[in-house]
């Protein structure tokens, strides 16, 4: 076996299994474990980002029996430094297509003095691997996932049976009481049934979603093994999960074909679009006090775990934007800032999909009843209460409605008419038709 040294650069992929970079890199014999704290993305993340990367480093330091190197600052600088200090034949790391981590990997690569080995992705099939027949990426997700499933991945595969990890000076790692990391993950994925998933998924209530976004978000599980478990699985819950990993890739396609997909709208038209100065109504929704219980629910929920269930991103999203007026792109930021699996392709064309503006998106005019949602999708008014002890005594439609029952003390009248706000968005929207 070689005894030169290579460098594992950990960044969304922080796991050992079925991790084809450090396969790559333990060929070399020695191998130098290394994560970077980037005070740009570490500035931009609230405490729960903050806290669910802190647990996941721990753990991956764990499984590598503590080797684990954390430097702190600027990629550019800190990944060059340590190449030389250990001289690394070569840096190995997971392909990123973001926006940012393309141009910080173009800029690492130019500094070191040893190649930039990039190998995989956090995606089954990477972007830009899916085009049709023209060679371009699709606009359309149903057609990309038709093609997405004919092009196929490869299975995953085991960690590499041995790694010679070396040591060099790190940083401590932050503090976290959370459980995660790879062994979490697949805990998690493993013991989750999805053959309910397509009946009850948009059942904040009864929360049988499984929250495999997070462990996704930091590459804890490669969505191939989640694939390869779903293929053994005959149900349309297994089949409906499978077409949401599918648009997670299908956003990261656009994303990394479109880089101001991140905070401009896909369709130009909505260049166009008048909203509102964020002001009040933003920090009133932020807070979960709009008087609209489903979407304070929703609110909530997320700045206390750092979650929230994805029917009820949506219905925050709609309100954000249709009801407030307020552009779509704050809500996305702060969405980032606070969700514990906030990723940015993932969170951007999700946002576009509500506000229109996205490719395949929702039509404009769908705009989402709050109140409605809440009796369909909460009918006891369980997840209201959860969330909103102001309402701990209401039930069913009186809780997704107290101000015609009398209100409840301490909670806040709407802050909006929804009828008057709908036929206002929908002005708004004709205006950038004509």
């Amino acid at each position: 076996m070689s005894t030169v040294t290579a460098v594992m650069w950990f960044r969304r992929d922080l796991r050992l299994s079925d991790n084809p970079a450090l396969l790559d890199a333990a060929v070399h014999g020695r191998v130098l474990g290394l994560f970077v704290v980037d005070p740009l993305l570490w500035g931009r993340s609230g405490d729960p980002r903050r806290d669910q990367l802190a647990a996941s480093l721990r753990s991956l330091s764990e499984s590598m029996g503590g080797r684990l190197v954390v430097r702190r600052g600027d990629p550019a600088v800190v990944v060059p430094a340590i190449a030389d200090e250990v001289g690394a034949a070569s840096m190995h790391v997971s392909a990123d297509y973001a926006p940012y981590g393309q141009q910080r990997d173009e800029e690492v690569e130019a500094s070191l003095k040893c190649p930039l080995v990039r190998t995989g992705s956090p995606y089954a099939v990477a972007p830009g691997r899916v085009l049709n027949q023209q060679g371009r990426s699709y606009q359309v997700f149903t057609p990309y996932f038709k093609a997405w499933l004919a092009h196929g991945w490869r299975q995953p595969v085991e960690a590499p049976s041995r790694v010679r990890w070396i040591k060099a000076d790190s940083e401590d790692l932050p503090d976290s009481s959370l459980v995660a990391g790879e062994q979490a993950a697949l805990d998690r994925w493993r013991d989750y049934d999805v053959t309910a998933y397509d009946d009850e998924r948009d059942r904040p209530d009864l929360d049988r979603t499984s929250r495999m976004s997070i462990p996704l978000k930091y590459g804890e599980i490669h969505p191939r093994t989640m694939l390869a478990d779903l293929a053994r699985k005959r149900s349309a819950g297994a089949e409906a999960y499978r077409r949401e990993l599918a648009w997670r890739e299908f956003c990261a396609d656009l994303l990394a074909r479109h880089p101001h997909a991140a905070w401009k709208p896909l369709r130009s038209e909505f260049d166009r679009m008048r909203y509102d100065e964020p002001g009040e109504l933003l920090d009133a929704w932020q807070e979960g006090r709009t008087g609209f219980p489903f979407v304070d629910a929703g609110m909530r929920q997320l700045a206390e775990t750092g979650f929230m269930h994805n029917r009820v991103r949506m219905v925050v999203a709609s309100f954000l934007v249709k009801d407030l007026h307020v552009h779509w792109k704050f809500g996305a930021r702060w969405f980032m800032r606070t969700l514990r699996d906030g990723d940015l392709a993932s969170n951007s064309l999700n946002w576009q999909w509500v506000a229109g503006c996205g490719a395949d998106a929702a039509p404009y005019f769908r705009i989402f009843n709050p109140v409605s949602q809440g009796l369909k999708f909460d009918p006891d008014g369980a997840y209201v209460r959860r969330w909103i002890p102001e309402l701990r005594d209401l039930d069913g439609r009186t809780a997704h409605e107290p101000w015609k029952h009398g209100g409840a003390d301490g909670y806040p009248e709407p802050v909006v008419d929804h009828a008057e706000a709908r036929t206002e968005a929908l002005r708004r929207y004709d205006a950038i038709r004509s």
